[in-house]
């Protein structure tokens, strides 16, 4: 009897595997959206609010402040939704740039060369200088990035919500389709089902990387709406025969 090649072997990821893998999956996506945001809030200054400079990412963290102390007042995870954004916020900047050693370093190099002083922060201070904005543009990005982030947190029942509604609308066309002698399409099942993943995955990765302030509801509605479409499609498509 011929022996299977082991190369070709199928391995069976258990829980905690596929769990680990969800947890690095979701912390590179929002590496990835932190850097990007980033970038794209550089490249800004240097071409698109060139006048606003470092003006520009205070006044987006104001506005999503705003939209926090406003509009989210409440949540199903917290009783105090901007107590809870603060403290994410100084977590990441705590994380960031107090045990990076990185706001020692800006702080060292900050102030005026005395007169006649030679040596390495010297040249460390001119080289950081020019970019001192661009450096403190990064810090307030990613205190927007926290608050957006502790948004999304605080939004996520409505994910949940909207898939129950589509889940229990998918169930019932589904057993209308059973008793009716309804087609069964497998194709419409599959496709939909893997599109419901990435819809989450992009409304977390649009908003968190968006160069300008606007209101969550206008990111999360319908990301949300597209999702229940899928669950509800693939809730009805489901075979009729297990």
């Amino acid at each position: 009897m011929e022996s299977q090649d082991p190369r070709n072997r199928v391995v069976q990821r258990g829980f905690w595997s596929n769990l680990l893998t969800g947890f690095a999956q979701c912390l590179k996506w929002l590496v990835v959206s932190l850097l990007f945001s980033i970038i794209v809030e550089w490249i800004g200054m240097t071409f698109w609010w060139e006048a606003q400079g470092i003006d520009h990412s205070q006044q987006m963290l104001a506005n999503e402040l705003s939209f926090l102390g406003t509009d989210v007042q409440h949540s199903l995870l917290t009783d105090n939704p901007t107590t809870y954004a603060d403290s994410l916020s100084k977590w990441f900047h705590v994380l960031l740039f107090e045990y990076t050693r990185i706001l020692e370093l800006i702080e060292w190099l900050s102030p005026e060369p005395a007169p006649g002083e030679k040596g390495i922060r010297l040249v460390l201070r001119n080289l950081y200088w020019p970019m001192s904005e661009y450096v403190a543009a990064a810090v307030q990005i990613t205190q927007v990035f926290a608050v957006r982030l502790a948004i999304l947190t605080l939004a996520s029942p409505a994910f949940g919500l909207f898939a129950l509604v589509a889940l229990v609308d998918g169930l019932v066309r589904r057993d209308l389709r059973r008793w009716g002698g309804g087609r069964e399409s497998s194709f419409v099942y599959h496709y939909a089902k893997k599109a419901a993943f990435p819809l989450i995955i992009s409304a977390w990765v649009i908003y968190l990387a968006l160069p300008v302030s606007i209101h969550p509801s206008w990111v999360i509605l319908p990301f949300s709406i597209g999702f229940a479409f899928t669950v509800s499609v693939t809730a009805s498509t489901f075979k009729k025969y297990l």
